[in-house]
């Protein structure tokens, strides 16, 4: 019991932080265009990660381990967050991301085999019961006003790369320093991002309350405090397992907008949320 405590604390901790990044980008998106918002993320993480890295004794990777970690930070970070704040830029739900996104439990069961992490007849359970509450969770904020063939494009390229993500990270970068993964990781998405926003977006920015807040909390919440949470959950479980945790996110997602922007909240998607609680915990259940 004490080996899986930990994790019983870090899971919660973690649902919760991730699940407030669809919140973070109703407040900033409005002020900023989606890829300069992110490279002013990546540049805040960098610059507060840096100084606590360098004045320390930590260990590096070498070389190919570094490379290994950068792949893993574009697709994590560049890949997945890029892909979901423009499709909602571009019109996308919110909802609708999310189901979209949803799919990535399922997604990494179906490459289980690749790390030799084959789901058991209770996970891929425990897998399809999640996708139907997340599915009842976000269903009646589905809508097709101003969806377009490239929003939804970049939303099945986010679920793809944060897929790719888990499993390349869970593969070939398991004990990697966090204080070293972190800046590896977000220096590489840096690099794509930048050059991807001068190129295609205006780079104004709005400077508000609203805008300084959202970035704060992206810095020091999400890409520092969540992505830590993540790091330490893929290292001590197995990669279904990992994923099946995002079912929850629409869950408290919706909670949140409730709480913060006065949402209904209805039977469906209360059922839906038991639903996902229970898929959860089914499909994190001992083989």
């Amino acid at each position: 019991m004490g080996s899986s405590l930990p994790s019983r604390l870090i899971s919660p901790f973690f649902v919760l932080i991730w699940s407030t990044g669809f919140v973070v980008a109703r407040y900033g998106l409005p002020y900023a265009e989606p890829l300069t918002f992110l490279a002013m993320r990546f540049a805040g993480v960098l610059a507060v990660m840096a100084p606590l890295s360098f004045s320390a004794a930590i260990a590096w990777p070498d070389r190919r381990q570094s490379l290994h970690m950068a792949v893993a930070g574009v697709l994590l970070q560049a890949g997945y967050l890029g892909g979901v704040w423009i499709a909602i830029h571009l019109g996308m739900a919110a909802g609708l991301a999310a189901l979209v996104v949803g799919l990535q439990p399922l997604l990494t069961a179906v490459a289980g085999r690749w790390l030799g992490e084959p789901p058991t007849i209770r996970q891929w359970a425990g897998l399809a019961l999640g996708f139907v509450g997340v599915a009842l969770v976000v269903g009646n904020r589905i809508g097709t006003l101003g969806l377009t063939w490239q929003a939804l494009a970049f939303a099945v390229g986010a679920l793809v790369s944060i897929t790719a993500g888990t499993l390349y990270q869970r593969r070939y970068c398991p004990r990697v320093d966090l204080r070293a993964g972190l800046l590896l990781q977000f220096g590489a998405s840096l690099v794509v991002v930048l050059p991807a926003a001068w190129a295609f977006e205006t780079m104004r920015i709005e400077w508000t309350w609203s805008l300084v807040g959202a970035w704060a909390w992206s810095v020091f919440a999400l890409s520092i405090g969540a992505i830590c949470l993540l790091f330490l959950l893929i290292r001590r479980g197995a990669a279904t397992r990992v994923a099946s945790l995002m079912y929850l996110t629409p869950t408290v997602t919706a909670l949140m907008a409730w709480a913060a922007f006065d949402e209904p909240l209805t039977a469906t998607m209360l059922a839906g949320m038991a639903l996902s609680a229970f898929a959860v915990a089914w499909a994190q259940g001992k083989r």
